[in-house]
């Protein structure tokens, strides 16, 4: 979904490089959606839009930065934890 762009990047076509940028910046608006309207968000969909596994989300802890946010678990709802985005700048 968010592939990181780094080097062995370069490599591919323009086309699918500019594709790569469009799907962060659509990431991004929907981190900072979540963010402003103060939902609160699963593991796994926490996971799924930062492109990683939900077991490497609980284990991260409960507060950390990712990109332009602070991450928080707020709470358990039944078997599930959630997550709440905070804007840093």
């Amino acid at each position: 979904m968010t592939e990181p762009i780094n080097e062995s990047n370069e490599s591919l076509p323009r086309e699918v490089r500019v594709n790569q940028l469009r799907n962060l910046i659509e990431t991004l608006h929907i981190a900072d959606e979540i963010a402003s309207k103060g939902y609160l968000i699963s593991s796994s969909e926490l996971a799924d839009l930062m492109d990683i596994n939900a077991s490497a989300v609980t284990s991260r802890g409960d507060n950390w930065a990712w990109r332009n946010w602070e991450v928080s678990r707020v709470r358990r709802e039944g078997n599930q934890i959630l997550w709440q985005l905070e804007r840093v700048d």
